[in-house]
């Protein structure tokens, strides 16, 4: 069965064990960031062995499943959060901070080499997660202490470390030109026009009347179909875990309009934006 919380964040930490009950096989149903603060191993994350170390940050979704297998004693933080903690930002200011999340975890969630851990830009970036995880075990943990507006405050900081971390330039863990092309159609799906066949041609030295060709020999799907595919599986991301409308969600999927929208996800989904939006609710 499925694990569930009852907070919107939850804070786990855990020092020198040589096992860890929180993160067994079955699937989670929040979001999750685990900090390793120290130790070694690997996490078997939805069936792939991924080493870890001291200093190492993970992020999983609803639906993943990993759990350790531990060499040396590990200490762990592990914030989970419910998807109701994207749905509480009242600001404006706050919700341009939500899609800029989006846009940049996007990249990570659905892209090749998603189950590997989060590179840091520098080693001050990761002194920065570590003070920023300390402070939100410490409130956490302290209950007589502990503040609802300090604990978001602290982990919207967090996300945003993580958030400019996010390699845009994604490291390519495959040298053929088909995993190229998909890596950049997903660092780009926010940019329609970055997106024709004449850009991707040119970005990757291919005749623009062989490019559609070629990807269709190689994937199976026709390139407009991939991208379009790839567009729902975002929609469905942002009906889920967001209050964004749909006329916000189509702007910025590149869609006409939440017309548009409504009519592409009904005839890939068999239902409308609304009703999978009710449902998943």
């Amino acid at each position: 069965m499925p694990r569930t919380i009852f907070e919107n964040i939850v804070i786990v930490r855990i020092e020198k064990a040589l096992s860890i009950a929180f993160c067994q096989y079955t699937a989670i149903r929040f979001f999750e960031i685990v900090f390793i603060e120290a130790g070694n191993g690997e996490i078997n994350i939805n069936g792939h062995n991924v080493p870890y170390k001291s200093g190492d940050i993970f992020i999983f979704i609803p639906n993943d499943k990993y759990n350790f297998q531990i060499e040396t004693e590990t200490t762990v933080a592990a914030v989970k959060f419910l998807n109701s903690f994207f749905s509480d930002f009242s600001l404006d200011v706050d919700k341009d901070q939500q899609k800029d999340w989006f846009k940049k975890i996007e990249t990570t969630l659905y892209s090749s080499n998603r189950i590997g851990n989060l590179v840091l830009k520098s080693p001050t970036e990761k002194n920065i997660l570590l003070s920023l995880f300390t402070v939100l075990c410490n409130e956490y943990n302290e209950e007589s202490l502990r503040d609802t507006l300090i604990l978001k405050d602290t982990l919207r900081s967090i996300l945003q470390v993580i958030s400019r971390n996010i390699n845009v330039d994604i490291q390519k863990t495959e040298s053929s030109k088909i995993q190229d092309i998909v890596n950049y159609i997903h660092q780009h799906i926010h940019n329609s026009e970055q997106l024709t066949n004449k850009t991707i041609a040119s970005e990757f030295n291919v005749a623009e009347n062989y490019i559609g060709q070629y990807f269709k020999k190689q994937m199976g799907v026709s390139l407009k179909k991939y991208i379009l595919n790839h567009k729902i599986k975002l929609a469905e991301t942002r009906l889920k875990y967001t209050d964004f409308t749909l006329s916000e969600i189509a702007l910025e999927l590149g869609f006409t309009d939440s017309s548009h929208l409504d009519k592409t996800f009904k005839s890939y989904k068999g239902i409308t934006p609304s009703t999978y939006r009710a449902s998943a609710k």
